[in-house]
């Protein structure tokens, strides 16, 4: 996999298509490669050229510390874009790939052409700072789940009402993340990111076209979160898509797929429009 360094860090990418840039940022303990099970070949299809990545943590070999910043996320992101002459381009990300995105287009909009944030939110709530600080005190107790129980409670929080009253569907996403065992370590370090900080302000600074879109189970970054950021962010549009959990990308990905290219395809229109 081609790399590009960056402060010592090592970041993996993958560059695959033609036409119009798309990055892709993902979430806390997801590769790049998350995307290129459903998204990635959707986004080719519609005449994209699509980048992915895999953020601090989680590249191999990647050397990045424990005490990274969001900020350090965002200029990996930065300096892979200026690697590969891609600005400006959309910038799609989810969770904290999502915040990751807007910080890059407060920081660096000269990257950035348009943005998609999927199960974002522009702070942590009581709820939210509570998961974290027991999730840092699982870890400070040195407390590793069991990979059923670990299972049972990401099925909780990643997925849709509609699928976990599914018992097949169910019973599939529990074996799954049984034997999926996430990058425990990536994790850790990417928690020390949470709680989150109130942005909402900031966000309004935001002034590349914005599309939020949020999935209506999402248990982690609810609806609501997602529209205090489409009103935080001038002139963004906003969209809840039914039937998802936190990973709606992969739990239905069909759906997320057409409102993905539906809403690239609309800035792909706007700026040719605005280059003629």
């Amino acid at each position: 996999m081609p790399v590009v360094v960056r402060d010592g860090f090592r970041v993996n990418y993958q560059d695959v298509g033609s036409g119009s840039p798309v990055v892709l940022i993902m979430g806390s303990g997801g590769t790049g490669r998350v995307w290129h099970l459903h998204q990635v070949p959707a986004l080719v299809a519609a005449g994209h050229r699509v980048i992915t990545f895999d953020n601090r943590g989680l590249s191999q070999g990647g050397g990045a510390p424990a005490d990274f910043t969001i900020d350090d996320m965002v200029a990996d992101v930065a300096a892979l874009i200026e690697h590969l002459d891609a600005g400006p381009c959309s910038v799609v990300g989810t969770s904290l790939g999502a915040r990751i995105a807007a910080e890059l287009a407060l920081a660096r909009p000269e990257l950035v052409s348009g943005l998609v944030l999927m199960a974002a939110r522009g702070r942590s709530d009581a709820m939210s700072t509570a998961l974290v600080l027991a999730e840092r005190e699982l870890d400070e107790l040195g407390i590793e789940l069991p990979p059923r129980y670990r299972a049972v409670v990401q099925v909780l929080q990643q997925l849709s009402l509609s699928t976990r009253t599914d018992d097949l569907r169910t019973a599939d996403w529990l074996d799954l993340y049984e034997l999926a065992a996430p990058a425990e370590a990536a994790v850790r370090a990417q928690r020390g990111l949470y709680p989150m900080p109130d942005r909402l302000a900031a966000y309004r600074g935001v002034r590349v076209p914005c599309h939020v879109i949020s999935f209506s189970d999402d248990v982690l970054a609810p609806p609501a979160r997602g529209r205090e950021i489409a009103d935080a962010i001038p002139g963004a549009t906003f969209q809840v898509l039914d039937g998802c959990g936190h990973i709606g990308y992969l739990e239905e990905p069909a759906v997320v797929n057409a409102a993905l290219t539906a809403v690239l395809r609309t800035e792909r229109d706007h700026a040719v429009l605005r280059a003629g």
